[in-house]
This record gives C-alpha cells, structure tokens and sequence, in this order.
C-alpha cells in the first residue's frame, strides 16, 4: 500500500502572505490542525511549509505577537518534510520518525501538493490492520478446533 492510497487529499492551504489570523480561521472552519503553506505558479501548489496550532501558539500567542498583523510566512515551520505518494507506509513512519514530524505534505513526482499523511491515519490504519491480524487468530483457532475435536 502507497501513501496516495491513504492520505487526506483535502489538504487546507494558504500562502507565506495569509495572516495567521486568517490561517487560524481556516484551521478552525475545516477542524484540522495545520494548514500547508503553498507557492502557487500555474495552477501547481507546491508546498514550501506548515504551520500548525502548535505554531502559532508558541511563536504567536505565547510572546505577544498579534496574529491579525503577523504573516504565515514569518512563523511557518520552512524546513518542510514531504513525502511521495508512491511512498510505502513503513517508509513514511521512518522518514516520519528521522525528522520529528507528526504530519507530512504528500506530493507527486513533479512535488505538486496531493494531500498530507498525519499520524492519526497512520495509526488509524495499522490499528485496522492489528485488528485483522487478531482476527485471523481467532479463526485458526476455531479451524482447528473444528478439525481436531
């Protein structure tokens, strides 16, 4: 199973000139926790940040600056860790781990935006996935039994 398999592709953006107000009103409206920070050139976004409500609560609230005046691009998170949508999962948990993030922007091969892959769909697929294999040994059991009175 790729990334693009199972990443959000609803993917809330916005710009480095956004306000972080304004970011923090599309957090709010779409329930998420981040917004990715796009360049978009020819109908192509390509993703150059994030900036989460960790963001802007600790580079922000925290020192007193006025979110209405300061702009995402000032405090967005510019090291931007990206993955590829033919990305495996396990790959994406270790370049997850490496770099100490809990959400990664999932881009194509030209590194266009497709979605973003975060920890809870990580987990809430390997737990999809621990159920199964719990399953199976229920069923092994109950064959045997079956077959072996």
């Amino acid at each position: 199973m790729t990334i693009g398999e199972i990443c959000n592709r609803e993917v809330v953006v916005v710009t480095r000139a956004a306000t972080v107000a304004e970011a923090a009103r599309l957090m709010r409206q779409h329930h998420v926790g981040d917004v990715v920070v796009v360049m978009e050139e020819g109908g192509l976004r390509t993703p150059v940040g994030i900036l989460t409500d960790r963001d802007i609560v600790v580079d922000a609230i925290a020192v007193g600056l006025d979110p209405a005046s300061l702009k995402v691009g000032e405090i967005m998170t510019p090291d931007l860790a990206t993955v590829r949508e033919d990305a495996g999962v396990f790959e994406a948990i270790r370049y997850m781990r490496d770099r100490g993030v809990r959400r990664m922007p999932v881009v194509d091969t030209g590194g266009d935006l497709i979605g973003i892959l975060a920890l809870d769909d990580l987990l809430e697929l390997l737990a999809e996935e621990l159920g199964a294999l719990t399953r199976l040994i229920a069923r092994e059991r109950n064959k045997e039994a079956k077959l072996r009175p």
